[in-house]
């Protein structure tokens, strides 16, 4: 597994169990302990620091995208996996550093993110979601 992509999947799962846990947990030590339980060989960890600092930064931005881009799905009825993953996905596509990742890698790596840890429908929503968002932000250029 790239290294990117295992730092997407111990972001995710961290993300997940924060929000599982309606926030109340300390996010920082469940980072931690992710990535002393999942990340092992990792040499690099600021990627996955990047993220979340990043969600967390635009948390409420990010969530307020997400209702506009699904109207049909209010924040608290979307899976915790899919929330999550979308929330990453968003991050990348809107905030993150488009040089080291440009937005079409940021879509593929959040579907793959959510046919990973998601349902069945997962990836196709995911994939919904984040292109329609693509899809207004060219047309805002």
């Amino acid at each position: 597994m790239a290294s990117r992509h295992l730092c997407r999947s111990i972001a995710m799962q961290s993300l997940y169990e924060w929000d599982f846990s309606d926030k109340k947990k300390d996010l920082k030590k469940i980072v931690e302990r992710n990535i002393n339980e999942f990340g092992t060989g990792l040499e690099d960890t600021s990627f996955i620091w990047e993220l979340i600092t990043g969600i967390i930064d635009h948390l409420s931005e990010i969530d307020e995208i997400i209702e506009k881009a699904a109207p049909q799905w209010p924040i608290s009825q979307i899976n915790i996996v899919d929330r999550n993953v979308l929330r990453i996905g968003l991050y990348e596509l809107l905030f993150g550093d488009k040089k080291a990742v440009p937005p079409k890698v940021a879509i593929n790596e959040a579907i793959e993110l959510a046919k990973g840890f998601g349902g069945g429908s997962s990836g196709k929503f995911v994939n919904g979601v984040l292109g329609t968002v693509y899809k207004q932000i060219q047309n805002e250029k």
